[in-house]
């Protein structure tokens, strides 16, 4: 944790406080009482220091189904940007879409997650991105759980003796696994509807009951795509 001290954290903003505030409720502890929100980030770069993020995608999940209408995509103004991640994501330095500074799309994020449990592919990643953008505005880290759709794919690979093992698999992989279209791949809400897809199924094979059937210590934090 970082350190704050208690003069600090009253200076937080109001939006801080009220996304705390639900973490005094606990999670639900069936899965299927349970809104998970599944998220994806496009970035300048996989250097937590110097790159930043460009925008944020997220959907939720609530009793196996995605909520369509209920999804969450801003975008971010940086001064920072890197034409070869540009080849990849798709966001042009000037292009025309509306953004928000750092400060107003993270108040925006946390609203929308409250104290649901988020979902990603190499989540570690998004979640670690965010954490910094949180400290760059004097803020704290992120309080929510959070599951790995690689290290829950993994899992399943357990169930079987047939299927041969990988150290690593990418969202391109648990696309192509459970025949999923990758049409909006490589956009923060298209990657983020993807992996919902892909931890739909993969839950469907674990049948799990429970949060914390789900919810165990993360690997080690994965850069890539």
């Amino acid at each position: 944790m970082w350190p704050f001290s208690k003069k600090k954290q009253l200076e937080f903003p109001d939006f801080w406080w009220a996304y705390e505030e639900h973490f005094k409720h606990p999670l639900p502890e069936l899965i299927k009482d349970n809104t998970f929100v599944v998220l994806d980030t496009e970035t300048t770069g996989f250097n937590l220091a110097r790159d930043r993020m460009l925008c944020i995608g997220a959907l939720k999940l609530l009793d196996n189904n995605i909520v369509v209408k209920d999804s969450f995509e801003v975008y971010i103004e940086q001064e920072h940007y890197d034409v070869g991640s540009a080849e990849i994501h798709g966001i042009l330095k000037k292009s025309k879409r509306q953004r928000t500074s750092e400060l107003e799309a993270l108040k925006q994020f946390l609203v929308y997650i409250e104290n649901h449990v988020l979902v990603g592919h190499h989540v570690l990643f998004d979640v670690n991105m965010i954490n910094a953008a949180l400290k760059r505005n004097g803020l704290p880290k992120l309080k929510n759980e959070n599951l790995d759709t690689e290290s829950l794919y993994k899992r399943t690979l357990l169930i079987s003796s047939v299927v041969q093992k990988k150290d690593r698999y990418t969202l391109d992989d648990l696309a192509q696994k459970f025949s999923i279209s990758r049409k909006d791949r490589h956009t923060a809400l298209g990657d983020a509807f993807i992996t919902a897809i892909a931890f739909l199924r993969t839950i469907e094979k674990l049948k799990p009951k429970k949060v914390k059937d789900l919810i165990r210590k993360q690997g080690p934090l994965r850069f890539g795509l």
